[in-house]
């Protein structure tokens, strides 16, 4: 056995391995980049105005909501609209007043928005308002 040839060899394998690592971090990148340009392509900005009504997002029920209840709590208005997605929003029941993030809420939307906009964007807000109905 002669060392030379062997770690000749050796060096030879470890630089191979390492090219095919190279490649292999290259290919995950692009995969990830362009993974985040879908992604981001499909992120829709939630636009909040004072006074219109919002559903808030119920973070408590997250663990243990039960089969049918729904994670959305009641109708809220907004107060006041901050510069980074922050909104001020007032119950309609107690008038107690909160700070929240944007993507805990989503717009409310009565029967006389539903009735103005296409059915292909409504077919999911009519069936989940049958349901909390019952």
């Amino acid at each position: 056995m002669d060392y030379d040839d062997a770690c000749k060899a050796r060096k030879l394998a470890l630089c191979e391995i390492e090219k095919l690592r190279d490649e292999a971090y290259d290919c995950a990148s692009a995969y990830k980049a362009k993974m985040k340009k879908v992604h981001d392509a499909n992120i829709r900005l939630k636009n909040f105005e004072v006074g219109q009504k919002i559903w808030l997002y119920n973070t408590g029920m997250k663990l243990f909501p039960g089969k049918l209840k729904s994670k959305w709590t009641s109708p809220y208005s907004v107060v006041r609209v901050g510069n980074h997605g922050q909104y001020k929003i007032e119950d309609f029941d107690d008038h107690v007043r909160q700070v929240l993030n944007g993507y805990r809420l989503k717009p409310y939307l009565e029967m006389k928005d539903i009735h103005e906009m296409d059915k292909e964007s409504v077919s999911f807000i009519v069936t989940s308002l049958v349901y909390e109905d019952n």
